[in-house]
């Protein structure tokens, strides 16, 4: 349905001052902080997990040699969605305007519509990290729980046991986790935290925890391990869509973690109708959000 006059009246009457709502700045490109992009040219794109060999055992003199197998673990599968919205203005409406051209104030509307979208589905792979279920990655399980499984027939954590909120300890406890973190056969993996995400209620804890020289909420005069070791190199950063006040997240070096794909990148349009008169605008892309390897992320819910 078209914008029409009736929906304008206040703009078509002299004396009007100033229009207003429309102006806010946007978040915008905050997936950015977490997703590695990448294009795609097909309708969904699937990574498998490859799991290699065990240890290697120790062969006694004159016996034959140990053969092991390697095999796939699982596929993640990144199903792209299609994003879209669009209004349309009466000629009438545009003619009988006096103060603004509605077309580039309404595409500016548009264009946070769809940075509003994008940034609420790339969180949403945060915010339902410890759901599982229907937002289960490719082993079965929640992105951040105590038993993903390996091919070994072991599991491990991404997750600590207990839920903790966001200090000092649950900080340390975390990064000393990711580096005992196996591949799928058990092997000790050589991976680090890199980055802490937090919603915007725990970044002035974060600050505490991240900048300061001596250690926070003591009258020991003992140095700031986390600054001090140079552990998480990227610092941190804050996501304004997260939903979890006391959730609080690490992101790791490993290579194939958050990945955003973009099928069809942002596209605008803009045509008239002939029967109607009216001008019609239309935003468009594809993309998907997703995780491959579990290990690219160190998660706390908070304390319950």
């Amino acid at each position: 349905m078209a914008i029409s006059r009736a929906q304008l009246a206040k703009e078509l009457e002299p004396g009007l001052n100033a229009l207003f709502g429309m102006e806010y700045g946007r978040y915008e490109t905050q997936h950015s902080e977490i997703y590695t992009t990448e294009s795609s040219d097909r309708a969904f794109e699937e990574e498998v997990m490859l799991s290699g060999f065990g240890a290697a055992p120790t062969k006694s003199e004159g016996s034959a040699i140990t053969f092991d197998e390697a095999t796939e673990a699982y596929t993640a599968r990144y199903n792209h969605e299609t994003v879209a919205m669009a209004f349309a203005l009466t000629e009438e409406a545009i003619e009988d305007n006096l103060y603004d051209r509605l077309g580039s104030r309404y595409t500016r509307a548009l264009a946070r519509s769809m940075a509003h979208t994008k940034q609420v589905k790339a969180a949403a792979v945060l915010n339902s990290a410890f759901d599982g279920g229907a937002t289960a990655i490719g082993d079965g399980k929640a992105l951040c729980a105590t038993d993903h499984p390996l091919t070994s027939g072991s599991t491990f954590a991404n997750e600590p046991t207990t839920p903790a909120d966001l200090n000092e300890t649950s900080l340390e406890d975390a990064l000393i986790s990711i580096a005992g973190f196996v591949d799928e056969r058990g092997l000790k993996i050589a991976l680090r935290g890199m980055k802490l995400i937090v919603p915007r209620q725990l970044q002035f804890v974060a600050e505490r925890l991240m900048v300061s020289n001596l250690r926070v909420g003591t009258a020991d005069n003992d140095v700031n391990a986390l600054k001090s070791m140079g552990m998480l190199p990227e610092g941190y950063v804050v996501n304004d869509f997260l939903t979890d006040p006391d959730a609080f997240f690490i992101k790791t070096d490993a290579p194939r973690g958050f990945v955003h794909f973009e099928r069809t990148p942002l596209s605008t349009g803009m045509e008239g109708d002939f029967d109607t008169g009216n001008m019609r605008f239309k935003a468009r892309e594809r993309y998907s959000f997703g995780v491959s390897d579990p290990r690219c992320v160190f998660g706390s819910p908070g304390a319950a």
